[in-house]
């Protein structure tokens, strides 16, 4: 099976192999669930989704098949507890399995995902249920989490929609136990590409975090992050460093590898060790890697060393910069270069060194074919090469993702 990707895009390269254009195929009627994870399942049901292990040596490992029938599972139980069509779920599971049937389950649903991470306090649940109009809360078992969550839910009066996971817990249904004794089976539900589809915050660099909202042609448009950014495989696997609560999960752990045909590889940890992670890197053979530029300070100071790269040929980096020293001595030590990419909450990949393309130090790269980049001064006037200004995105009939 082609990857599906191909299906849902048109592109042209230049002479390099970059791409120059890229333009999104949509349908109108367009979901993710139904229309990658549901068709893989029933084209290559073995293909592997999903490659889930933790620092207690523990490993599940979810077929396309899996991950479509799990995703039944939950959505047949959430529909049953009366979530439909728009309603807002927040999902607080750290790196646990249960992220990604279950957000696939909303998406068959209809319902708006809310991806939120761990470290919130009660009083960041409150504002965002209050802003979102969230109506239910599906968190990890973490105690803190789940304490924050109760507190949170009381105050906003929707205590009687709360669900946890891997074990029982006084206010919450058990979701995990619970979905285990519905069908394997769901009619699909319609909708419209246009329906809002996925909620995150900002991190509130400017004021309180402010909501931000994708319809269902989000993921396709992530074609770029992974294909021509990440340059992921079919049949490869690909890790990203990063909490489903955050957007970087969206870029790097679902979307774009589902549709170009690539496993993902999650390390659900409690304490980061980047020992351990690498360790996982070469245990599953993991050949395109993507982390903030912390991680790499961390092995770069730890000593390159000591550890093995020998899988990885593909390496990109976001969510601050990337100092010159550090990339000189990864890309000196392993031969590879990390490539930068930017992009923000409200957007998709909006920069980057592409595939093809000759890295610049300490470069965010040139722009996504996406989007109308311009760098302008004040007064809005185009800057001139080697002049500093601001980066702006010129809405234009050709760039409307």
């Amino acid at each position: 099976m082609k990857p599906l990707c191909y299906k849902y895009c048109r592109e042209e390269f230049d002479e390099k192999g970059t791409i120059k254009s890229f333009e999104i195929n949509c349908p109108d009627d367009f979901n993710f669930a139904y229309d990658v994870v549901d068709k893989i399942a029933e084209e290559e049901p073995d293909k592997t989704a999903l490659i889930w292990c933790n620092n207690k040596g523990e490993e599940r490992i979810f077929s396309f098949a899996d991950i479509s029938a799990l995703s039944n599972k939950a959505a047949n139980y959430l529909t049953k507890c009366g979530i439909t069509r728009g309603d807002r779920v927040m999902l607080i599971l750290k790196r646990h399995y249960e992220y990604w049937y279950t957000i696939t389950a909303l998406h068959k649903i209809g319902a708006v995902a809310i991806p939120a991470s761990y470290m919130l306090r009660s009083e960041d649940i409150s504002y965002r249920i209050k802003t979102a109009s969230i109506k239910s809360i599906i968190c990890a078992e973490d105690k803190e989490v789940t304490d924050n969550v109760l507190i949170a839910a009381k105050e906003c009066g929707i205590e009687n929609n709360l669900y946890n996971i891997r074990c029982d817990c006084e206010g919450f249904k058990r979701f995990d136990l619970l979905l285990e004794k519905e069908s394997s089976t769901f009619e699909r539900i319609p909708n419209k590409t246009t329906d809002p589809f996925i909620m995150y915050f900002t991190s509130g660099t400017t004021g309180f975090p402010k909501a931000v909202v994708h319809n269902y042609s989000y993921p396709l448009a992530h074609i770029v992050t992974a294909k021509h950014w990440q340059n992921v495989e079919d049949g490869g696997v690909h890790m990203s460093v990063s909490d489903t609560g955050w957007g970087k999960a969206s870029w790097g752990k679902i979307y774009g590898q589902w549709l170009c045909g690539a496993a993902v590889l999650v390390y659900d940890y409690v304490n980061f060790n980047p020992a351990d992670l690498m360790d996982m890197v070469v245990k599953y053979n993991v050949s395109t890697f993507c982390a903030p530029p912390t991680f790499f300070r961390f092995l770069v100071k730890s000593g390159l060393d000591k550890y093995d790269f020998s899988t990885l040929h593909y390496v990109t980096t976001a969510g601050e910069a990337l100092s010159p020293d550090i990339y000189q001595s990864f890309s000196e030590y392993t031969d590879i270069e990390i490539k930068e990419g930017y992009g923000q909450t409200e957007t998709t990949l909006i920069l980057g060194n592409f595939t093809g393309t000759n890295v610049k130090r300490s470069s965010m790269g040139k722009p996504s074919p996406m989007y109308n980049v311009m760098i302008v001064d004040e007064d809005c006037r185009k800057v001139e090469k080697g002049e500093i200004g601001e980066i702006v995105i010129v809405p234009d009939e050709h760039h409307q993702y």
